[in-house]
């Protein structure tokens, strides 16, 4: 077993470091100059363009609209990394890790648009008026014969497992986690709460499970960061040296991490990176599903959503979780790391109630996340069974 852990571990550690941040960033880097910078240029207009599309939607419709997709996407790219995850980041690659994990998120909105465009135009439509859609499908068209067919394949049974059995595993022990040491109730009775719970909203269909995702996600993001304000306000004249911080670190982390200069600076740029790129998800190919079947009158305008979900994802929420650790002088160890370490940064600002605060954000950020890669599954579970629109 030691053995092949090892070789498991070399593996990821292969991927996960070095392949994989390479490639996504050399997708985002193309994306942005041949968008001309569309993150930057067009951000007014993501703004216009999801307040345009809420509350679009009409009963009886087999899509679901354009904000109903940017909910369903940001639902799931809003999780437990959003606050273990960066907290993780910084213990392990110092404050520096923030800064270029804002870099990831600014040139992976640009992949991000990329690809909800491209899941737009390759969407099928059937005559009853469903719609599916997403990475098989341009897979596909970008390579004909045998070999598309295998990836796409391919894809969706990795994303089955990767979302709908780890990601969800990981999800839902958080929440019994959290309600059980915040307020004492057995994990398993959260278990099977949770299971008649999203039952519920996976029975009604795709109808139901973005209505609910519509309501419930701007809730849950704005109390966050509200709860965040309150604590940098609280925090507020440490907040110009943990700017401070972020940008000495990021070029000079050894003092902070420790080893050599160049240990030092790979551990941050890494840290960052691997937070900004499983937060947001961009180019991982889940979001497109959603964005799919949203109902638009042009591709761009779904990119644009999509876009801005990653903004929140990124830039908002896990830079509150950023500050609010970084500015409270607590200084993370291996006892308390992860979601421990934001909820002992949070107290020094909120008091008892600071764990409590940080439990709840955290077991919305699971559920809906749960019911973000529901979604996602179900598109790719359709297509392996043959069940996809034929045109």
């Amino acid at each position: 077993m030691e053995i092949l852990n090892n070789w498991i571990s070399g593996i990821n550690d292969l991927l996960w470091s070095y392949v994989l941040i390479i490639m996504l960033l050399g997708c985002a880097f193309r994306f942005t100059f041949k968008t001309r910078f569309v993150q930057f240029r067009m951000f007014r207009e993501m703004i216009r363009v999801l307040g345009d599309s809420a509350n679009k939607a009409h009963e009886g419709e087999k899509h679901i609209s354009s904000f109903q997709a940017f909910a369903v996407s940001l639902a799931s790219r809003v999780g437990t990394g959003n606050l273990a995850g960066v907290a993780t980041a910084i213990a392990v690659g110092g404050p520096g890790a923030v800064f270029w994990m804002w870099i990831i998120a600014f040139f992976g909105m640009a992949t991000i648009y990329a690809e909800a465009v491209l899941a737009q135009e390759t969407r099928r439509v059937a005559e009853a008026g469903s719609v599916s859609g997403g990475p098989v499908y341009y897979i596909k068209r970008a390579f004909p014969g045998r070999f598309g067919t295998f990836l796409a394949g391919f894809f969706a049974v990795a994303l089955i497992l990767a979302l709908g059995f780890m990601g969800c595993m990981v999800q839902s022990n958080s929440i019994g986690e959290c309600f059980q040491t915040a307020f004492g109730i057995p994990s398993w009775i959260v278990g099977v709460a949770l299971v008649i719970i999203c039952g519920i909203i996976f029975l009604g269909g795709v109808q139901r499970l973005a209505a609910v995702t519509e309501k419930i996600v701007p809730i849950m993001a704005a109390i966050f960061l509200l709860g965040g304000l309150v604590i940098l306000i609280f925090r507020i004249r440490y907040v110009p040296a943990t700017f401070g911080m972020i940008f000495k670190y990021a070029f000079e982390p050894q003092a902070i991490v420790g080893g050599s200069f160049g240990y030092a600076i790979k551990q941050a740029i890494s840290q960052g990176a691997k937070r900004g790129l499983f937060s947001n998800e961009a180019g991982m190919g889940s979001a497109p599903n959603a964005a799919a079947t949203a109902d638009v009158s042009h591709p761009a305008k779904q990119g644009l959503v999509q876009m801005l979900s990653v903004f929140i994802d990124t830039l908002l929420i896990c830079s509150a979780t950023a500050f609010m650790c970084l500015c409270s002088g607590v200084v993370p160890t291996p006892e308390a790391a992860g979601a421990a370490y934001v909820q002992a940064s949070v107290q020094q600002s909120l008091g008892s109630f600071g764990p409590i605060f940080i439990a709840v954000s955290m077991c919305l950020f699971a559920f809906t996340t749960l019911i973000g890669n529901y979604y996602y599954c179900e598109g790719c579970l359709k297509y392996i069974l043959k069940r996809d629109p034929s045109k």
